[in-house]
């Protein structure tokens, strides 16, 4: 008879080098110490870039990481605002992870914006759509400081309510997040805005983790990582959780943004750079009535710019984010 040892020790599933799931359920993230998944604390001033940053608790299980430009103090300007969702297949990363943390520093000093960097749960602990749900909530939590009086609740943060431009708000995900931000942009349609008083202005896609029907996409890894993480009835391209032109997908004519900026990597191992080109003709398709670009980065991999951000193609990229941003 196998006894808890047994079941601790053995594992059941490998994904690649991402991670290994045992018979007892848990879960062994297989994080590479020198690639930039390693925790960091917040800094309350930046070295390189002068930005601050600061955690927060916004529900019981959700909380993130907030970004402010330098200069701030003593301004009344309001500036844009971004919510970020960190990527890894919905089952890796953190807004924590010292990737993001240098990341958002150079993307928050260019874009002179406040950033919301947000820590959900992950897959397959948790059903991927208590994921949406938790990207929702510190969504609806960030959109709660747009009322007028200077503060109703205990849980608003002073960063976002004095120095805010809720005209200006956008959504952006890599790869896992970019699935959350499509997720998002369409539940933002169904309901009319995140609330009564704000709208979702931009969303960006970053090497979105998207799928469509291809030839050998079976045999890539983001699917069959899917394939794990989901529920059964969601185990498949037939699914709109993955792949937005899906039969029964809702129309993209739904999507509640006005502008869409769609970045692909040419030599993106996981997310083939073909999706990009489906996904803007289904959106054209669909009748949606705002602005869309898509950008196509020659000769990088998936999400180059979070990995090497000094680069000169990494920082054109953050400058095209910027200007996004900040409505230019």
């Amino acid at each position: 008879m196998a006894n808890s040892n047994d079941n601790n020790n053995e594992v059941v599933t490998q994904m690649d080098c991402w991670y290994r799931i045992y018979k007892n359920g848990r879960v062994e993230r297989l994080y590479d110490t020198n690639n930039l998944l390693t925790y960091v604390p917040p800094s309350l001033e930046d070295p390189q870039t002068g930005v601050s940053s600061k955690d927060v608790t916004i529900s019981p299980h959700v909380s993130a990481r907030l970004y402010l430009p330098k200069n701030t103090n003593n301004s009344t300007q309001k500036l844009p605002i971004f919510v970020y969702y960190h990527g890894g297949a919905l089952v890796l990363g953190s807004a924590f992870f010292n990737a993001y943390q240098r990341y958002l520093n150079v993307l928050v000093s260019e874009s002179n914006a406040i950033a919301i960097s947000v820590e959900y749960r992950l897959a397959p602990e948790h059903d991927v759509t208590t994921i949406y749900e938790d990207s929702w909530t510190a969504l609806q939590w960030v959109a709660s400081h747009a009322n007028e009086k200077k503060f109703t609740s205990g849980n608003e943060d002073p960063w976002i309510k004095n120095y805010g431009d809720f005209s200006k708000l956008s959504i952006i995900g890599d790869s896992a997040g970019g699935n959350i931000v499509y997720h998002m942009a369409m539940r933002a349609g169904r309901e009319s805005g995140i609330n009564e008083k704000v709208a979702i202005n931009g969303s960006i896609f970053v090497c979105p983790y998207l799928l469509v029907p291809l030839e050998n996409i079976e045999q890539n890894v983001s699917y069959k990582n899917w394939i794990i993480i989901s529920s059964p009835s969601e185990a498949g391209l037939h699914s709109p959780m993955i792949n937005p032109l899906a039969e029964n997908a809702p129309s993209l004519s739904q999507l509640g943004c006005s502008r869409m900026l769609l970045c692909f990597a040419e030599k993106d191992e996981y997310i083939p750079k073909e999706i990009g080109v489906r996904l803007v003709e289904g959106v054209k398709k669909s009748g949606w009535k705002g602005d869309l670009e898509l950008i196509e980065v020659e000769d990088e991999g998936h999400c180059f710019q979070l990995a090497n951000p000094e680069t000169e193609k990494s920082q054109d990229l953050i400058k095209r984010f910027a200007a996004f941003i900040q409505l230019k």
